[in-house]
This record gives structure tokens, sequence and C-alpha cells, in this order.
């Protein structure tokens, strides 16, 4: 059945059936249950998702009425939910979305941020526990491993982690529970850790979308800093397909960093899409406006990613590509949100997020 096997061989007798997405209808997820609705009809996969502000139904259009998905409308954070749905729904693999993820609203809000990524993730593990899920996909993020400097090698998976914000510290803490699940109770965890993603379906307050939606409506995008910040940035679609092998070939006890070969600083990426938006070449400053920067706004995540690699990942989507798909979205579906103009401002208001989705 999977475009994988064989199945690694600490995992041979795992041949996942029904799969559960947390904060499938938010950015990253939504992009994996629809890769998996479509391609694996024999599997059910239930989109669980709270519906905050990030998330949007609208992103499932296109498979809401394949007779394989299926949405629940619940919080992670509700033991007797989360229990009542892995049973009914016999689930078998958990693939773990869900979490607050904006790093400026966990300066204002960071209680919530502790409360939905690790009581959440918490909540889940437990339940997942009492059912016997087969195959439990934590999904974490390059920042738990803290800033790095250009000349410091890329990061491995073995990394001490030394996250330096709200957001990152409660994605370690949710890490470490996920790994303490592992150890004392042997439960089939496998975690991940990637690099920027940008693509369709992304909320607005990001720094892709937010220029895109600042130039789209004449406005000059708003820098922190100097802008001299870099990300690896990955394409969605193609970060959908690292979560596709991993579900299948992940080993037990194994962490997968995800990362690509587009590294940009801050600066590069507002010119390509100032210039990409239809502005004069040459005067891509001009449509520049350079703001304080963020709190602790970290140099660059560089991570090695050969061990996914080695379970057959490459990214396919070029960085020229994946910008112009993105733009050509947001053009069509400028009010997919709604009101986003909170997220527009340089830096978003405090209290803003209350999400469970990515």
């Amino acid at each position: 059945m999977s475009a994988f096997s064989p199945f690694a061989p600490s995992d041979a007798d795992y041949v996942p059936q029904n799969i559960m997405v947390t904060g499938g209808a938010g950015f990253i997820a939504s992009h994996v249950v629809m890769l998996l609705v479509k391609k694996y009809p024999n599997f059910k996969i239930v989109n669980l998702d709270k519906l905050d502000y990030c998330a949007c139904l609208s992103n499932l259009d296109e498979i809401k009425d394949y007779p394989n998905y299926k949405f629940v409308h619940g919080n992670i954070c509700s033991p007797d939910l989360m229990t009542y749905v892995l049973r009914t729904e016999k689930i078998d693999t958990i693939m773990h979305f869900a979490a607050q993820t904006h790093v400026d609203n966990s300066f204002g809000n960071s209680f919530q941020f502790t409360q939905n990524n690790i009581m959440g993730t918490h909540v889940l593990l437990e339940s997942a526990k009492i059912v016997g899920i087969k195959k439990f996909i934590h999904v974490s993020t390059d920042e738990v491993y803290g800033e790095q400097h250009l000349d410091q090698e890329a990061m491995s998976e073995e990394q001490v982690l030394e996250p330096t914000n709200p957001y990152a510290a409660t994605k370690a803490g949710a890490e470490f529970l996920a790994k303490s699940y592992l150890r004392s109770f042997g439960m089939p965890i496998v975690i991940t850790r990637g690099n920027n993603v940008y693509g369709p379906h992304q909320y607005p307050e990001k720094l892709i979308p937010k220029f895109i939606n600042q130039l789209m409506r004449g406005r000059k995008v708003t820098l922190h800093g100097t802008g001299a910040n870099k990300r690896n940035f990955l394409f969605v679609e193609d970060v959908a397909r690292a979560f596709e092998i991993v579900l299948f070939k992940g080993i037990t006890g194994n962490i997968y960093n995800i990362g690509g070969s587009n590294e940009r600083a801050n600066i590069d990426v507002a010119k390509d899409l100032i210039g990409l938006m239809g502005y004069p070449t040459g005067k891509e400053l001009d449509m520049v406006t350079f703001v304080e920067d963020r709190v602790f706004n970290d140099l660059r995540y560089h991570i090695n990613s050969e061990r996914l690699f080695e379970l057959g990942w490459r990214e396919q989507v070029s960085w020229e590509e994946g910008l112009s798909k993105t733009v050509d979205w947001y053009r069509k579906n400028a009010a997919r949100f709604g009101d986003i103009e909170a997220a527009l401002v340089a830096h978003p208001r405090a209290g803003l997020a209350s999400s469970v989705v990515v």
C-alpha cells in the first residue's frame, strides 16, 4: 500500500490505517492531510483542530467530501475528548502538529503557549498511551536548538537544546515529555525538527505571507532590525512529503531534522518578494521600512538533515518556484483569513494568538 515499503526493520509490523492529524486545518498540517487523503484512499484521516485564528477549514475544501476524511472539532487539552476520539475512530497513528507557533506572540501571552504546546502534548501522550497508539509523530522545530552563528556547523539531532524564546522553550518541553513516554512506557515516538516553512495556507503573521499581504495593499514591508537574520526556507509541499516518508520509514526513537538549501537573509527575502510583486528592479529598498528588532531575534538556524536524506527525501521545489506559487495563492485567496490587520503591523499585538494550529 505504501510508496515507501518496506518499512524500517524496528517498525516492521507497523502499517497505518487510521491516522489522526492534530491541527490539521492549519498551515503545514493541512497539506499533510490533503496529501494523505488523496494518495492513500485506504487510510482514514481524522483531522482534529480547535479552529482558532490561524486555522481555516477552507484550506481543506478540495478533500472535504472524500470518504476517507473526517473533521473533528476539538481541543487537545481535553483528556476525555482525546481518549474518546482515539478509541471511537480506532486511531493507530497520531501526527501531532497542533501548537501555537508565532514567536512574537509568545512574548506577550506565553502562558497560552505553555498550556497548548506542553499541556496539550502531555494530554495527547497520555491518551495515546491509554489506547495503545502504534506510532506517534511529534512535530517540533529547529528553534529548540537555539541561536547559531555564521561559522557554526549544522546542528545534528544529538545537539543539546538551548531555546532562546518562550515559544521554542515550550516546544523543547513538549519534546522532553514525548521522550519520557518513549523511555518510560515504550511509546513508539518519532520526533521531527523543521526549518522555516512557507507556502499556501500560512496565516499572514509570518514573514513571507506578511510581506506579500503588505505589498498587495501597497504598503512597505516592515523588516525587523537590519534584515541580516537568516532562515532556511522550505516550501510546504516538500515538507508534506517529508512527513509522508517519516510516517512510513521513520524509526521509533529517532529524531529527524527537516531542512533545505534555501538559506536567505530576511532582507533578501524582502527584495525577492518586492521584485516578484512587480515593483521596480533596483529600487526594492524604497518599499522597505526598517523597524525595531524583535526581542532575541536569533541570527540563524542551520540543521543537518542527513538522517532524513537516508530515508529517501529531498526537497523538489526551488526557491523561485515556491515563492511564485505562494504569491499566486495569496493573490487568489486575499480574503481567506478575514480581517488580518492585527497581523500586518510591525510587531503583532500581544494576546492576538490563542490557537492550537500550525
